[in-house]
């Protein structure tokens, strides 16, 4: 399940060049949208059908030496 929520940031102020600015300002909206995308996975792995995989695949690595 895939969100498509878009974190804005703030507008600098004009002293800034802006070829940096706007790399830095993607970057850092890259990134947030990476760790929510992390969160949101790892959030699906509560449902019913996921936690089930989780713990057969935790039932048969016990016995793994």
């Amino acid at each position: 399940m895939r969100t498509s929520e878009i974190v804005s940031l703030p507008i600098t102020l004009p002293e800034y060049e802006t070829v940096n600015e706007q790399l830095m300002r993607r970057t850092v909206e890259q990134a947030l949208a990476s760790l929510r995308q992390d969160i949101v996975d790892a959030k699906n792995t509560t449902d019913r059908a996921s936690s089930l995989a989780l713990r057969r695949h935790q039932f048969l690595l016990m016995g793994a030496t």
